[in-house]
């Protein structure tokens, strides 16, 4: 199973933050499927690439350590696909999202600290 991690620290408040990750998850190829006030998990759009390949996407807002100015938010993509090569699917849809997040002029990026390191 190939698994990418990614934490950031975005200087949005947390009902603003949540309605603009919303957004960012729909100009990548994912549906949201689940959602409550701090939790978000979004599914690849099937179709171009094999079932094990598609990719999960979890998204964690921290409500305990939120202000008015800042949020953290972790961020797990996940596929069943074995990462036996560097640039996976899942990488790249990873790869992707982070740059989705980065770029985002809705917000300021505080801090990011990835962990990409996959795990079988």
């Amino acid at each position: 199973m190939a698994r990418y991690t990614c934490s950031y620290t975005i200087a949005l408040p947390l009902d603003r933050l949540r309605q603009s990750l919303i957004d960012v998850l729909k100009t990548c190829p994912v549906d949201i499927i689940y959602e409550t006030g701090d939790y978000l998990m979004a599914r690849e759009i099937p179709g171009k690439v094999s079932y094990a390949k598609l990719v999960t996407v979890e998204v964690l807002l921290d409500r305990t350590t939120a202000t008015e100015k800042e949020t953290r938010m972790s961020l797990v993509m996940k596929n069943e696909e074995l990462p036996l090569q560097v640039d996976n699917h899942c990488h790249q849809m990873f790869d992707l999202m982070n740059q989705a997040i980065i770029e985002n002029r809705q917000w300021q990026l505080v801090e990011t600290v990835a962990g990409e390191l996959p795990t079988i």
